[in-house]
C-alpha cells in the first residue's frame, strides 16, 4: 500500500476521524485524541498488521502548551512508518495504557512515566523502570525544565520487588550477571529445579544520553555520543542517529557514503555474531569454541581500525554522510581476509552441527513461540529463530541495501538452537553483502555540506543491529541541535521476553537461553542482599555501599 492508501485505511478507524498530519516519504502522522487511542492501536494491530517499535514522550509545552506521546508502528510489508501522537494537558497528563494489546508497550509506557511525568492509566505493573531508587517523586528529567547537569536532592524509598507465588523460593541471578559480566538483577521463582516466574529489574545506568542531545550537544556531536550507547554496536547507532536527521531535514547523502556505510554496518554484524557465538559457547563449557571464535574475530577488528582508525567507535559519521573515505586498496585489504573469515566460520559451524552435547543443550531451551515473537514485538535473531520474517534491510531500506541482494535467514524452531542457527546463517549473508558493496561501490563524494537544519520537523530511522532493529527518533530544535532525541536499542524489546522465554525451563536453561538473546545490559549502583536465615531481601542504596566499602576498606 502507498501512504495515501494507508491514511485513508486509518481514517476509517473507530472513535472521532483520526487527523493526519503529515505524510513524508515512508512515513504517515496521525494526531489522535487520548480516549481515542486504544481503539486506533487495536485496529492497526487487527486490520493493518502493524507491528509496535516504540513510544516517544515529548515535552512541548514551548511549541503548543501540551506534553505529546509518539507511539511508532512499523507496517513491514509496507515499508512505512506510522505514529500516532497525542497531545495532552499537562495538568492532567494521563494516557490509558496499550500494554494489553501489546505486552511490548510495557516497557515503553512506564519510561514516559518515569522521564515527561505522563501516566499510563490501567497499567499492569505502574513500578518505576527507568529512574534509580533515590530519585525523587515529581521530578522529570526530560522534561526541558530539568537541567541536564541538575543533581535532585536524594529520597529513599521502598524498593518494590515482586513477591513469589506460594510454594516457590527465590534464586537470585546479579545484580552483576555472571557469564555477561554486566548489571541486572533477575529474581528466578522456582519450585526444586523448575521456574515458575520472575522479576526482572535493570537500568542500572541509565546514563542520560538522550538528555545530553538535547540540551547540550549539537547535531554533528551527537554521533561520538550515540557510538557510546551500545560496546558492539556503535556504527549502528551513529547510522541510525544521521539518518534521522537527514530525513527530517530532507538531506540526501552521496551514493558513495551509503556503500560505506553499509560496508562499516556488515563488519559490525560479523565481528558481532562471532563474539556472541563464542560467548554462547561460553555459557555452556563448550570454551574451545569460545576462544576459536574470538580468534576468527580479531581480523575483522584489526580491519575496521585500518579503515577508520579505531576497532570499535569509527567516529566517521556525520549529518550528510561521512568524515573519512575509505582508503585507496580496501577492496584489495578487506577480501581476503572476510575469504578467510567464512572458510574458518564454516570450520566452526561443522564442530557445532556434530557435537551432540551442544544441541542438546540448545534444542528445547528458550521456547519462544511464534504468537508471543509477534505480541511482544521482538526483532532481530530473536524474532527470525521463531519464524516471525521481519529485517529493517529490506523493510525499511536504508542505507545502498536497495541495491543488493540477501536473504532473511529465518528458522521456525523457536528456541535457542534456531536463534544460534540465524546469526550463523547470517554471518555467510553479511560477507556476500560485503562482495557486493566493495564490487558496486561508486567513486564521488563522500558527505554533503549544510548550512542549518529547520526546526519543528521529526525524523524517525530504523537499521537492523546484529541485535535487532535500532531506530532514533530525532524532533529537530531552534538552536542547531535536537529538541527532541529518542533511541530504542534492540535489547529494550527483547528483554521483556525474558519470563515468558524461561516460562518452565530449569535453572540451568536460565543462562544460555537469557543469552541467546544476545542482551546487552549497563553498569550497577545497587545491590540486593537475601538473608540466607530468613529469606529477607535487602536493597542497600549507593551511600551505604560507600560507607560500608570505605569501613572494610
Amino acid at each position: 500500500m502507498t501512504v495515501l492508501t494507508i491514511a485513508d485505511q486509518l481514517s476509517k478507524a473507530p472513535g472521532e476521524k483520526i487527523c493526519i498530519e503529515r505524510m513524508d516519504g515512508d512515513t504517515l502522522v496521525a494526531n489522535v485524541k487520548g480516549v481515542d487511542l486504544v481503539d486506533a492501536v487495536r485496529y492497526l494491530r487487527d486490520q493493518m498488521s502493524a507491528r509496535f517499535m516504540y513510544s516517544v514522550g515529548e515535552d512541548a509545552r514551548q511549541q503548543n502548551g501540551c506534553f505529546d506521546v509518539n507511539q511508532v508502528f512499523s507496517l513491514d510489508h509496507d515499508k512505512t512508518f506510522v505514529v500516532l501522537r497525542t497531545d495532552l494537558d499537562p495538568a492532567d497528563a494521563n494516557i490509558p495504557s496499550s500494554t494489553s494489546l501489546f505486552p511490548a508497550a510495557n516497557w515503553h509506557e512506564r519510561e514516559v512515566r518515569d522521564l515527561i511525568g505522563i501516566r499510563p492509566l490501567g497499567h499492569p505493573d505502574p513500578r518505576r523502570l527507568v529512574l534509580p531508587d533515590d530519585f525523587p517523586e515529581d521530578v522529570y528529567p526530560l522534561r526541558h525544565d530539568f537541567h541536564y547537569d541538575e543533581h535532585p536532592p536524594i529520597e529513599v524509598h521502598k524498593v518494590e520487588l515482586k513477591t513469589p507465588p506460594r510454594g516457590a523460593s527465590l534464586f537470585p541471578i546479579g545484580p552483576f550477571y555472571p557469564t555477561l559480566e554486566e548489571p541486572v538483577f533477575i529474581n528466578l521463582f522456582v519450585e526444586g529445579e523448575h521456574i515458575v516466574g520472575m522479576d526482572y529489574r535493570g537500568f542500572y545506568a541509565h546514563r542520560g544520553i538522550e538528555k545530553l542531545g538535547d540540551s547540550k550537544l549539537t547535531y554533528q556531536q551527537v554521533p561520538q555520543i550515540a557510538e557510546r550507547i551500545c560496546g558492539i554496536c556503535g556504527f549502528v547507532h551513529s547510522t541510525t542517529y544521521c539518518q534521522a536527521v537527514e530525513k527530517a531535514a530532507g538531506i540526501e547523502i552521496p551514493e558513495r557514503a551509503r556503500y560505506i556505510r553499509t560496508i562499516l554496518l556488515e563488519l559490525e554484524r560479523v565481528h558481532s555474531h562471532l563474539l556472541w557465538l563464542g560467548l554462547a559457547c561460553h555459557f555452556i563449557g563448550f570454551d574451545t569454541l569460545f576462544m576459536q571464535s574470538w580468534r576468527i574475530r580479531e581480523p575483522v577488528m584489526w580491519l575496521t581500525e585500518y579503515i577508520t582508525g579505531n576497532r570499535k567507535t569509527y567516529g566517521i559519521n556525520r549529518i550528510g554522510g561521512l568524515t573519512r573515505d575509505l582508503p585507496a586498496d580496501a577492496k584489495e585489504r578487506i577480501f581476503p581476509v572476510i575469504d578467510r573469515i567464512e572458510q574458518q566460520v564454516m570450520q566452526v559451524v561443522d564442530a557445532i552441527l556434530q557435537d551432540g552435547s551442544l544441541a542438546a543443550r540448545l534444542q528445547g531451551s528458550g521456547i519462544l513461540t511464534l504468537e508471543d515473537a509477534r505480541d511482544y514485538c521482538v526483532i532481530g535473531p530473536t524474532a527470525r529463530g521463531s519464524g516471525l520474517d521481519i529485517d529493517a534491510r529490506r523493510d525499511h531500506p536504508f542505507a545502498a541495501y536497495a541495491d543488493l541482494d540477501f536473504e532473511v535467514c529465518v528458522e521456525n524452531g523457536c528456541d535457542s538452537w534456531a536463534r544460534t542457527m540465524v546469526r550463523i546463517r547470517e554471518l555467510s549473508e553479511a560477507i556476500k553483502l560485503l562482495h557486493q558493496a566493495l564490487d558496486k561501490l561508486p567513486q564521488g563524494e563522500i558527505a554533503t555540506s549544510i548550512d542549518s537544519i529547520a526546526p519543528h520537523n521529526a525524523g524517525i530511522s530504523a537499521v537492523e543491529a546484529p541485535r535487532g532493529e535500532v531506530s532514533h527518533y530525532v524532533m529537530t530544535g531552534t538552536d542547531q541541535r535536537p529538541l527532541r532525541w529518542r533511541v530504542r536499542a534492540p535489547s529494550y524489546n527483547n528483554l521483556q521476553i525474558i519470563p515468558v522465554l524461561l516460562r518452565g525451563m530449569t535453572i540451568a536453561d536460565a543462562p544460555i537461553s537469557i543469552g541467546s538473546l544476545d542482551p546487552c545490559f549497563s553498569c550497577t549502583e545497587r545491590m540486593g542482599v537475601i538473608d540466607k536465615v530468613t529469606g529477607a531481601v535487602r536493597i542497600y542504596t549507593r551511600d551505604e555501599l560507600l560507607r560500608m566499602s570505605q569501613q572494610k576498606g
